[in-house]
């Protein structure tokens, strides 16, 4: 049967999301161009018509991608065309309005009307609503929740209660007048300055076809281990998900290939699931680019960029190192259950060649940056070697519009992240016209000022709650804002604190209940979406350990940033408390070692790595005495050098 052919609205609907997408990334990257020789500089652009002409853009671009998605689904009413249609005609009206009021004001004093007043609340409604239909309820809820807050704060009870306010001033100005706050304010102004020319480097090295041969070659390469596919499934999603900074896309992008390759081996959905979710998750504070959160860390510290990944290297190593432990100790568990096939993995040259255009652009972002150029400007360099290293790419030489198309899905994606960010702005906005973030570190530090232990738990909570449900990038922002001011009252240094709250926003996207990464490579593997979550956060559990080891031990960073004074010694003597406790941690989660582990040896292992990762120097020899002894019991009891049999077909 020959296939459908596309209708005409089908064909006007894609075309003109390919187009505005497109002018969402040209304009995007025309305003952070920085002068390479002959190059002029175009930008920084305006705020007063460059802000609201990208933020109609993204407008248009999320409501059309909203349509082509119902569209495609069957599902697109005529009713429903037009209400979105109207919204984003609505939406257009007030980033025209935003521009003609910041004409008028032209850094005078003004005072707001009920006009500017009405306008903010539309703004604030069109910029929840895309949200909603874009992110889901979790992160357009807390919008909501916040403008809530924001119009009734005075009449709340207890420390959540406001100073009486004039509400026409507060909305006009703190929701969408002002250049430093609100859905268009300082915080969207981070994410097209610094944020948007990686985005889009993510999306060209997607469209360039080397993720394809990435995961090719890792199955190819480790197709003789145990656990040959889970390993190179962690592999290929930690490359694509620094770069991609979407644990949910990465999951969707490469869990398609890896997840059903993992299950061919013999692990079970929820566990095949479970390794492409945390690999993907990883991806964003895994340097060097960390699915671009860092660079807002960068800005909101007041460190460089290469700061930021210096301190995120060894923590993040760790939390790989771990996946593999944990997929190691489950194929031991699993033993001849195990089914050594010759997985389906044909490598051509093309596949080794295409690594360059993986590598290439990542090596000249670190070497700009390490030289003393800005991130954006490292990016955009990467960019323009990327464009004539792709055409070594024999798919590329033939069809040289995909650049273009992934151009256009870049922009895409940015524009999607700026209606969170908007979301998020909003928030931040009421955190900060409210006072809550100081009045929320003052009554936590009084009730826990004797253990900063248990602060930092309520904090994760805090954090884990947060970010239930929305991206890591808007997840972070919304959180530091809260818990930032509460960590600093602990004596914990700003990088440290950021860095702890980053992982924690990061962990939350496969924490139960609402594990979105999880539940999309449950989809993929077949298996129960709590099941998997579960798994998930088991496997990953380094993930929740890790933060609280470096606030404690901050030498783990290798920064002087990170509050402790750097010194060799003392950073080889917190590695090496650090890999006992790895495997300790992986093997005690799993139940497993060369045999299974009772409930008592797996409790003195998770003991022993608590005690490992303490600051004080008895405790972690103690912690190290412990795990060897507990090792080395488990070893003396079980025939550990007896070959593990396969079943090989």
């Amino acid at each position: 049967m020959p296939p459908k052919s596309k209708s005409r609205r089908e064909l006007w609907l894609n075309a003109t999301v390919f187009a505005v997408g497109l002018f969402v990334a040209l304009i995007g990257l025309l305003n952070v161009l920085p002068s390479y020789g002959v190059l002029p500089r175009f930008g920084p652009f305006p705020v007063a018509w460059y802000r609201p002409l990208i933020f109609g853009a993204a407008i248009v671009t999320v409501t059309l991608l909203h349509l082509q998605a119902r569209h495609a689904a069957d599902r697109l009413t005529p009713v429903e065309t037009a209400l979105s249609l109207a919204i984003a005609a609505v939406g257009l009206w007030v980033c025209w309005d935003y521009y003609l009021v910041y004409t008028i004001l032209n850094d005078s004093v003004m005072f707001f009307s009920g006009r500017e007043a009405t306008f903010a609340l539309v703004a604030t409604a069109v910029t929840i609503i895309l949200c909603w239909a874009s992110w889901g309820y979790p992160i357009a809820l807390l919008g909501v929740l916040g403008f809530i807050y924001l119009a009734t704060g005075e009449y709340w009870p207890g420390f959540l209660q406001t100073a009486p306010s004039d509400f026409v001033e507060t909305v006009a100005q703190n929701l969408w007048y002002d250049a430093d706050q609100g859905i268009l304010g300082s915080i969207m102004a981070i994410i097209l300055s610094t944020v948007l020319p990686f985005i889009i480097l993510g999306a060209l090295l997607e469209g360039v076809g080397a993720g394809e041969s990435m995961i090719r070659i890792s199955f190819h390469l480790m197709r003789k281990l145990r656990g040959g596919p889970a390993f190179a499934a962690i592999t290929a999603s930690a490359m694509f998900g620094t770069v991609s900074g979407s644990a949910v896309a990465n999951v969707v992008g490469t869990g398609v290939v890896t997840i059903p390759m993992i299950r061919r081996r013999g692990f079970s959905p929820a566990f095949s699931g479970a390794v492409e979710a945390t690999a993907s998750t990883g991806g964003q504070i895994l340097p060097p680019i960390m699915g671009a959160a860092a660079l807002v860390l960068a800005d909101y510290v007041g460190v460089s960029y290469l700061t930021v990944i210096v301190a995120s290297v060894t923590p993040a190593l760790a939390y790989y190192v771990s996946l593999y432990l944990a997929v190691y100790f489950e194929a031991r568990k699993l033993g001849d259950a195990i089914v050594m096939t010759e997985d389906d993995t044909d490598i051509r040259t093309q596949d080794w060649i295409n690594l360059v255009l993986v590598f290439a652009p990542i090596a000249i972002v670190v070497w700009l940056l390490v030289r003393g150029m800005s991130p954006a400007g490292a990016s955009i360099a990467a960019i323009f070697a990327l464009f004539p290293l792709s055409f070594i790419n024999g798919d590329i030489r033939r069809k040289p519009w995909r650049l273009i198309g992934a151009l256009a899905r870049g922009g895409q994606t940015v524009a999607r992240l700026m209606i969170a960010i908007g979301v998020v702005g909003i928030i931040v906005s009421v955190l900060s016209a409210t006072g809550i973030p100081t009045k929320f570190a003052v009554l936590l530090n009084s009730a826990f000022d004797t253990s900063l232990l248990f602060a930092l738990m309520i904090a994760a909570g805090g954090c884990i709650i947060l970010g239930m449900g929305m991206p890591t990038l808007p997840a972070y922002i919304a959180i530091i804002v809260v818990m930032g001011p509460t960590l600093a009252d602990l004596g914990v240094q700003p990088l440290t604190a950021h860095l702890f709250v980053l992982f924690f926003g990061t962990a939350a996207g496969i924490t139960p209940p609402v594990a979105i990464a999880a539940y999309a490579a449950a989809a993929i593997s077949g298996g129960k979406p709590i099941a998997t979550a579960v798994a998930s956060t088991r496997i990953g559990a380094m993930i929740f350990i890790i933060p609280f080891a470096f606030v404690f031990n901050p030498i783990l960073l290798g920064v002087q940033a990170a509050g402790a004074e750097f010194t060799l010694e003392a950073w080889l003597w917190a590695i090496l408390r650090l890999l006992p406790a790895l495997y300790l941690c992986s093997s005690g989660f799993g139940g497993f070692d060369f045999a299974r582990l009772t409930y008592a040896e797996r409790f003195l292992r998770l003991a022993s790595v608590f005690l490992l990762l303490t600051p004080v120097l008895w405790q972690q020899l103690a912690g190290l005495a412990l795990g060897l002894a507990v090792v080395g019991g488990h070893l003396l009891r079980h025939r550990v050098f007896t070959p593990v049999r396969t079943q090989t077909r």
